[in-house]
């Protein structure tokens, strides 16, 4: 979805607003607000703000009409709904458009899982994913959009909490838990499939354009 200029404004508002408060000093905000006006979709400009709050009374931070009002909300009728997947000697996978119940649970023991989350529909706006690996692995990707909150735990092993940080205004809420033991988590974010045909549609009729132009 291609920004306008309101919307690098809006964003711009945000990064001032943050160094006003401290929140970034005058480096940063040069080297963000230069991303801004260079960015061309919602894609770009959304991380640009993401660790910020909106100020207060200013208007949200633009995302791709629809992007999240598909997320959350009524399940999709006739799409899976799966409460808990297991991998014991072999694996599980909760993947394309499926619906998400509060609360999810995963195990993996000499196995494997793979959850991902971004064509799939919220049952509210937090949702809980409970996750134990023994001797196994399980994958959790996540919209770039939406906040996550990872707080597993990992003995001999790994729960990967980097992709834990807020999301656009109005985003489901993602919380990761659980356990491991000679395993591991791995949740990572990625662009939703939609935006990133969306993005290389975009680039694609951008050289061409340049090839006419040339």
């Amino acid at each position: 979805m291609r920004a306008s200029d309101a919307d690098r404004d809006r964003v711009a508002l945000v990064l001032r607003e943050a160094a006003a408060e401290g929140r970034l000093d005058m480096d940063e905000l040069d080297e963000r607000l230069s991303a801004v006006y260079a960015a061309k979709t919602y894609a770009e400009l959304e991380p640009i703000t993401r660790d910020l709050p909106v100020p207060t009374g200013g208007a949200p931070i633009a995302h791709p009409a629809g992007s999240l009002d598909r997320a959350f909300g009524p399940y999709v009728d006739g799409a899976p709904s799966w409460s808990g997947g297991v991998g014991i000697m072999s694996g599980f996978e909760r993947v394309g458009v499926w619906n998400v119940p509060r609360t999810f649970t995963g195990f993996a023991f000499w196995g494997g899982g793979k959850i991902d989350l971004r064509d799939a529909r919220f049952a509210d706006e937090e949702v809980h994913i409970r996750l134990f690996a023994v001797m196994g692995g399980i994958d959790v990707i996540v919209p770039d959009d939406m906040s996550v909150h990872v707080n597993g735990l990992g003995i001999m092993g790994g729960f990967d909490h980097k992709a834990s940080g807020p999301g656009v205004p109005g985003s489901p809420r993602v919380v990761v838990s659980g356990f491991t033991f000679w395993g591991g988590v791995n949740v990572r974010r990625k662009e939703r499939r939609e935006e990133r045909r969306r993005r290389k549609e975009l680039k694609k009729q951008e050289k061409e354009q340049g090839e006419l132009d040339a």
